[in-house]
């Protein structure tokens, strides 16, 4: 946890929570230690309204689109947040392998298994890149649904599912476990859309 990210939290949260209400939904489900966070994008607000749905002290990194860091001044702050580029359509390893290292460093790392915004259920398939951390590093998978698209001073629900620990048969997932495990975490994830926290 840094100074700084405790400062842009604190000045950030009251005017998120002001502008998109939001009321966090099974926050028990997160363990101490690493975890996998993958949730539904919808918006490019998406990881600033999960990140403000944790408490404070539960500093969050983030993987996002490289095309952020090309935007001067953005790429340093994002950094100095903790979130780092992946390269989008292909196997971007030195993504991968910071994801592994903030994972196996006991830390809460969100992704979008999708890849990309989707507005409905079934557009985009899950990208295998997910089952890839989450079966080397061996840390629960918590689905996270951030609610659909952000509209100003519309009630969302940030709804944190059940742990999910995929299983696999070998060292490394095959193609067909890897393709199962993608499909099962977005089907978790949107099993947690019927979840109203305002009820």
């Amino acid at each position: 946890m840094t100074k700084f990210y405790l400062f842009i939290y604190s000045i950030a949260a009251p005017v998120i929570r002001l502008l998109f209400p939001h009321r966090a939904v099974g926050l028990e489900n997160l363990p101490e230690g690493g975890a996998l966070l993958c949730a539904n994008h919808v918006s490019g607000w998406d990881p600033i309204i999960v990140a403000i749905a944790l408490p404070k002290n539960s500093r969050l990194t983030v993987m996002a689109k490289d095309s952020l860091f090309r935007i001067p001044g953005l790429g340093f702050i994002l950094r100095k947040l903790g979130i780092f580029p992946v390269k989008r359509g292909g196997n971007d390893l030195t993504a991968m392998k910071t994801a592994m290292k903030v994972l196996n460093g006991g830390n809460r790392l969100l992704v979008f298994p999708e890849g990309t915004r989707v507005e409905e259920q079934g557009e985009v398939e899950a990208k295998g890149g997910v089952t890839v951390m989450a079966t080397r590093t061996g840390v629960p998978v918590i689905p996270v649904y951030c609610g659909e698209r952000h509209k100003f001073l519309r009630k969302t629900s940030v709804v944190f599912g059940e742990p999910y620990i995929p299983v696999i048969a070998g060292r490394r997932p095959t193609p067909e476990e890897n393709r199962k495990i993608a499909d099962e975490i977005l089907k978790r994830i949107y099993d947690l859309k019927e979840v109203d926290g305002w009820k």
